[in-house]
């Protein structure tokens, strides 16, 4: 009975305030967008591009055809594997003892990240699903190695491969780990697996190699630090969240008494808790090495600047962190206090998730793309007036607005360098594009830039046709002193992304070159959207 009551609070924590006014942001506009597309045209060629596995997309697919397209029923696929996790976690915890089991089903069903990713339209929810699968088949298996437990196993790995591109990493280290506990009684088996392994890591480095050289700026925006590694336990471990996107350089970038009390406090119970269930026993042991060998790989691809370092993509990990915390709360032997530190944390947790406006089930999503409906629909556009959408195409944004009646530009991230220079070569831009750009980030000028925006825009406006700008100040918010500034100086040049660089260049520029031969009628804000509205008011 208790274990479902818990599996019912966790999903009540997991449908407040899921109805998201500002719409589906850009991951979840891709998730969407691939899934809307026919399976035999369009759909695995959306794959091919994607830089995520294909399971998600199915899985989505699959409710989409059954419960149709709309925002609310998007989010609700998630939410059913949020809510699915928590009898799972129960049951891994179960391995041990009752206690252990409910415990962790509770700090799944309080996780503020889980809730998070249970309102998202993304993988991580079910990733998190399936990688505790893979926990409790691995407690399973090292306890009674049958066919049965084989099979669950495999299965679950299965499913992390097919779900998460670097899910690899960590379907290894599990694999080592069953391994090493099994290797006496099972040598002919694990050397066989280890063969197997070895074959298919060698047919498929041709893949691996293309996925470390491939020139992206899909993993461009984050600056590894070591407060990656605190913001990961505060986010896993308290109700604050920090690292869903990108997060500070400094853990404690905000040292109030409000980060201290529901973020660091938590993270350290946690921590003990860990801690004390790690030198237990030798399978926690080898799962707390899992975890730390996960996130030593993700910050060496980060240090390679093939990943941007958040806390969702060792999501894989999380199940095993959360199991070894409720068997280091539940093994405490004084009654007072483990009873005092787990009801600390819970009452922790809780209180934030009713109080805070930036709790999990109420942070706004800034980059919503609905926005960009919304101001496009209030800025009293006519038919064959021009838009300029910069940083996303004009694909990002139709399931919320029909642009037929509009004249659209886009200066979006895959086709700058078209905008930036007579060299508009992607490519190019990708190995070179500090060196190419640095005169016009210093210069505050860019007669090219000036040139396309007159050949496709100002040159074919009549008199009283407008033109609306819509930004994303999230990605454009140098002004052009600071350009300058940066420009000006090498270290710092070479520090700051170049994306940040060349989206608050193209904002600034073409805002003083429309101004030039326009009028600036109106201006709108909301989340992390502005538009600027031009009018041509004399021939």
């Amino acid at each position: 009975m208790c274990i479902w009551i818990i599996t019912i609070f966790g999903l009540l924590l997991r449908v407040l305030f899921i109805n998201k006014a500002e719409g589906l942001w850009n991951d979840e506009y891709i998730s969407w967008m691939i899934a809307s597309q026919p399976l035999t045209n369009g759909f695995i060629e959306n794959i091919k591009w994607q830089c995520h596995m294909p399971f998600y997309y199915l899985y989505l697919k699959f409710f989409m055809t059954l419960f149709g397209q709309s925002d609310l029923a998007l989010r609700l696929t998630s939410v059913l594997a949020g809510t699915a996790s928590i009898p799972v976690m129960y049951l891994a915890g179960r391995e041990i003892n009752k206690r252990t089991g409910i415990v962790a089903a509770l700090f799944t069903a309080l996780s503020s990240f889980l809730i998070y990713y249970s309102q998202e339209v993304r993988l991580y929810a079910i990733l998190f699903l399936f990688s505790a699968i893979s926990l409790l088949f691995t407690l399973k298996i090292i306890k009674t190695p049958n066919s049965k437990n084989l099979s669950g196993f495999v299965t679950s790995c299965f499913l992390i491969l097919i779900t998460h591109t670097i899910g690899f990493v960590y379907v290894f280290f599990i694999l080592l780990l069953i391994s090493v506990f099994l290797f006496k009684k099972y040598k002919r088996e694990i050397s066989g697996l280890w063969i197997g392994i070895t074959l298919i890591a060698a047919i498929l480095s041709p893949l691996i190699i293309k996925i470390f050289t491939a020139n992206s700026f899909s993993q461009w925006w984050g600056q590894f630090s070591p407060a990656k590694f605190g913001f990961l336990i505060t986010d896993y471990f308290s109700p604050v969240l920090t690292n869903l996107v990108d997060s500070p350089s400094k853990f404690f970038y905000n040292p109030s008494p409000e980060f201290f009390i529901f973020a660091v406090i938590p993270a350290l119970i946690a921590l003990f808790w860990i801690i004390k269930a790690a030198i237990k026993n030798k399978i926690n042991t080898g799962l707390l090495l899992i975890c730390i060998s996960v996130i030593a790989v993700m910050s060496i691809a980060a240090l390679m600047g093939k990943l941007v370092f958040i806390t969702k993509y060792s999501m894989e990990i999380y199940p095993a962190l959360l199991f070894l915390a409720a068997y280091g709360a539940s093994g405490i032997n004084n009654k007072l206090l483990r009873y005092s530190l787990i009801t600390l944390f819970c009452l922790l947790q809780i209180i934030y998730l009713i109080t805070s406006p930036l709790s999990a089930p109420k942070i706004r999503r800034a980059q919503g793309h609905a926005i960009v409906a919304d101001l496009i629909n209030k800025s009293n556009l006519q038919e064959g007036d021009f838009i300029i959408l910069e940083y996303y195409p004009q694909s990002r944004f139709e399931k919320y607005i029909d642009f037929s009646k509009y004249n659209v530009i886009s200066i979006d991230k895959g086709n700058f360098p078209s905008y930036m220079s007579p060299q508009g070569d992607y490519a190019k831009a990708f190995k070179e594009g500090k060196e190419l750009y640095r005169n016009e980030f210093a210069s505050n000028s860019n007669p090219y830039l000036k040139f396309k925006i007159y050949n496709d825009v100002v040159k074919h406006l009549k008199k009283n046709q407008s033109v609306l700008v819509i930004m994303l100040n999230s990605v454009a918010f140098y002004p052009s002193n600071v350009m300058m500034t940066i420009a000006a100086n090498d270290e710092l040049y070479q520090k700051t992304p170049l994306l940040f660089l060349v989206f608050s260049h193209i904002k600034t520029q073409v805002f003083f070159d429309l101004s030039e031969s326009l009028t600036r009628i109106d201006f709108k804000s909301r989340g992390d959207w502005a538009a600027i509205k031009f009018t041509k008011l004399n021939n």
